[in-house]
C-alpha cells in the first residue's frame, strides 16, 4: 500500500511529502482552447459546448488541487501537534480533535473529516490512517494532555509486565493509573482492555 503521505525528518525537523503519483495529471486540451478563439464558422452552439465543457474542467482541476493542499495543511497540522508521537511513537500521542484542526486550516470539520478519511501517513513510526491521530484525551494531575490510545498503550504495558501467576485486575490498573496521576474509571479500563483483546485477569492467570 502506499501511503498518501510520507513524513521524513530531515536536518531535525519534520518534513511532509504527498505523494501525487495517484491523482490524474489534468490540462485543458490547447485544441479546444484553440477552436474557442478562432474566427472560423463553427457554429455557436458547438462554441458554447466546448466553453461550458472547459469551465468544467478547470472546475475539476481546482478542486483536486485545493483538496491536496487541504490534506498537505492537515498533515502539517498533525506533524506540528504530534511531535512527542513522531519522536517516541503511539504512547505520546496527544489529543487532538478535527474540530481544533478545521479551525486552524480553515475549512469545516466535516472538510477535515473528508479528507482524511481512507488516507494513510507514512511516520518513522509506522504508517498509520491519518484519522488515528485524532483522538479525545485526559488531563492528567500535573495538567499534561494524554490521548485516549496513550492510556491504551500504558494499560496494554502493564498487562505486558504483569506478574503472570497475579495478573493484573481492572481495578488495580485504575489504581496504577491514577498513581501515575492518571483519572481513569473502571469501567473505562474494562473497555480499553477489550478493545485491545485483553482477557479479564482471571483468565490470564498462568498457574
Amino acid at each position: 500500500m502506499l501511503p498518501d503521505v510520507t513524513v521524513e525528518k530531515v536536518d531535525g525537523e519534520y518534513q511532509i511529502i504527498l505523494n501525487n503519483e495517484q491523482i490524474p495529471h489534468l490540462r485543458i486540451s490547447s485544441l479546444y482552447k484553440d477552436i474557442i478563439a478562432s474566427g472560423d464558422t463553427q457554429s455557436s452552439d458547438v462554441k458554447n459546448y466546448i466553453r461550458d465543457k472547459i469551465r468544467s474542467g478547470k472546475f475539476l482541476i481546482r478542486s483536486i488541487h485545493q483538496r491536496q493542499q487541504t490534506i498537505s495543511n492537515i498533515a502539517q497540522q498533525i506533524v506540528s501537534r504530534q511531535r512527542d508521537f513522531l519522536e517516541h511513537g503511539p504512547s505520546h500521542l496527544k489529543p487532538m480533535t478535527m474540530a481544533e484542526v478545521a479551525d486552524v486550516v480553515g475549512v469545516h470539520e466535516t472538510t477535515v473529516s473528508r479528507a482524511v478519511s481512507g488516507k494513510y501517513m507514512a511516520t518513522p513510526q509506522g504508517v498509520f490512517e491519518m484519522k488515528y491521530f485524532f483522538t479525545g484525551g485526559y488531563q492528567t494531575a500535573t495538567g499534561e494532555s494524554l490521548s485516549n490510545t496513550s492510556v491504551k498503550q500504558a494499560i496494554l504495558d502493564l498487562v505486558k509486565h504483569e506478574n503472570g501467576s497475579a495478573p493484573l485486575s481492572d481495578h488495580e490498573i485504575v489504581e496504577i493509573l491514577s498513581e501515575r496521576g492518571i483519572p481513569i474509571a473502571r469501567r473505562t479500563v474494562a473497555k480499553y482492555r477489550t478493545e485491545l483483546n485483553i482477557l479479564p485477569s482471571h483468565m490470564r492467570r498462568k498457574y
